[in-house]
């Protein structure tokens, strides 16, 4: 049976250069605080425990004094390097580049909107790292919405800008703001600002692994059940061949998916290590191996 890895999948450059940043600190010092998980795969959060990086909450923040803490790629809000600054705490900041032009972009329409009485709203899951710190650039005044039943969130008749969280999906994003603009138009609002900041090399997938899918009798899923990326993702591989499977890791792979199967694809999210996806390979081509002739 043929088992390939999807070559695409695995960490987008913002995890990777968190990942190395976090690493060229352990091995010079042994020891460093993270605030949240790295990122959404815990076997990897394990892996770096392991090496020595300690993950740290808000309310640890506070307490901290005179050390070094990695801000991971989802990015920070404001409050974050204040209290850094106070608590003289060095942060090795890994915010991805996209999302630090994200969190720039919703910052100037906040300040700019402000004195019209303007609503940002953002595409996004309330909670989730990166929504913090955008929710953090106006002073926890956007809206979030997830659904088409958030849209009962936003007043239609007052300026509205419009946001995404750097790892939604675009079909989804666009179809939210054409609901968005009809109702606002009912209403007589003309000043609806659509801007697309989802991260290209996250979208991108979502027609690659359509393909990749496509091209096997099984696709296996492999990424952590944080990852609101992995969630997208492997809607993607199940629409696009419905023998898709997520896992977390090879423990989770179960031999009867493979009975009548010539070919198994193995992919996953933004936030899976590739050495994770090929542990899984190798478990499934022990499951698969024939039985020796006696």
């Amino acid at each position: 049976m043929k088992i390939d890895i999807d070559q695409n999948s695995g960490f987008c450059f913002g995890v990777v250069y968190a990942i190395q940043m976090a690493e060229d600190e352990l091995d010079a010092d042994g020891q460093l605080y993270c605030l949240g998980d790295i990122v959404h795969n815990d076997i990897e959060v394990k892996r770096l425990n392991a090496k020595g990086l300690q993950i740290i909450n808000h309310e640890d923040l506070k307490k901290l004094r005179d050390c070094k803490v990695l801000i991971r790629a989802h990015g920070e809000p404001p409050q974050t390097y204040i209290t850094a600054l106070e608590n003289n705490i060095e942060l090795l900041d890994a915010s991805c580049p996209v999302v630090l032009k994200l969190q720039n972009r919703v910052k100037l329409a906040y300040d700019k909107l402000l004195d019209r009485d303007a609503q940002i709203v953002i595409y996004g899951i309330p909670g989730h790292a990166e929504v913090n710190g955008l929710m953090g650039q106006t002073n926890q005044r956007a809206i979030i919405i997830t659904t088409e039943d958030d849209l009962e969130k936003i007043d239609f008749t007052r300026p509205i800008a419009f946001f995404s969280q750097t790892t939604k999906s675009t079909d989804k994003f666009y179809h939210l703001a054409t609901l968005i603009r009809e109702r606002a138009a009912i209403k007589g609002n003309a000043e609806v600002s659509v801007n697309d900041t989802i991260c290209r090399q996250v979208s991108n997938r979502e027609p690659q692994l359509q393909k990749f899918s496509s091209q096997h009798d099984v696709i296996i899923f492999v990424a952590g059940k944080k990852s609101s990326n992995g969630k997208v993702l492997y809607n993607v591989c199940k629409q696009a061949n419905p023998n898709s499977f997520f896992v977390s890791d090879e423990s989770e792979v179960n031999p009867s998916w493979f009975d009548n199967a010539n070919s198994v694809g193995i992919c996953g999210a933004t936030s899976t290590p590739m050495w994770l996806m090929e542990k899984v390979k190798g478990a499934i081509e022990q499951m698969v191996q024939p039985e020796p002739v006696q």
